[in-house]
């Protein structure tokens, strides 16, 4: 099985080429984004940190019966296109230090996500539907504008690491104590005063 998982710019072509790679080793050879069209091979790994984007290529949707990880880290993308929620094998979505405001409702639809990585945004709230992401076991969040969190929020029990430094929350759900597997919570530079006796 092969796994994109290396990022490069060809000089022959002017679209973003990925570097194709075994579990073990790179292969070495270039090839662009298009000659994946059409094939048989499974992808489960794709990575376009780092590439100035401004939005999810669309080459991302060709591949979304395999994907099981997508990294997106530092771009300038401001919207997630509905298209990517289709991913539905995704188990991990890597976005931090892009330009998102929102988290849209149709995450719900990612309900074998294990790892959600969207630090360094400008997101200011978790939709409520978050709740049907039950494989959720990490959230890194630091770093978005976020107040509060959604009742559904403390839903997602098979949560292990929470992540939200640096962020406006002022209060925690009421019934926060029911994410009994939560090992690491961080929530360094917020604007708590209390926290839920349960």
């Amino acid at each position: 099985m092969l796994i994109v998982s290396e990022k490069c710019f060809s000089p022959f072509f002017s679209v973003p080429c990925l570097e194709m790679t075994t579990k073990r080793k790179i292969i070495g050879r270039l090839v662009p984004c298009r000659c994946f069209r059409g094939e048989e091979e499974i992808v489960s790994v794709l990575d376009y940190s780092h590439c100035g984007l401004q939005q999810v290529p669309k080459e991302v949707f060709n591949f979304e019966r395999t994907l099981e990880e997508l990294y997106l880290d530092a771009n300038q993308i401001e919207e997630l296109p509905k298209q990517l929620f289709n991913c539905q094998a995704l188990r991990k979505l890597s976005i931090p230090d892009n330009d998102l405001s929102s988290l849209p409702t149709t995450i719900a639809s990612l309900v074998n996500l294990r790892e959600l990585d969207i630090s360094k945004n400008g997101i200011q709230d978790f939709p409520e539907n978050i709740k049907c992401c039950k494989c959720l076991t990490i959230i890194e969040a630091s770093v978005n504008p976020v107040s509060k969190l959604p009742d559904g929020f403390t839903q997602l029990l098979n949560l292990t690491q929470l992540y939200l430094n640096d962020a406006f929350l002022e209060f925690l759900p009421a019934n926060f104590g029911r994410l009994v597997k939560l090992r690491i919570l961080e929530l360094r530079e917020n604007h708590l005063k209390t926290l839920p006796k349960y």
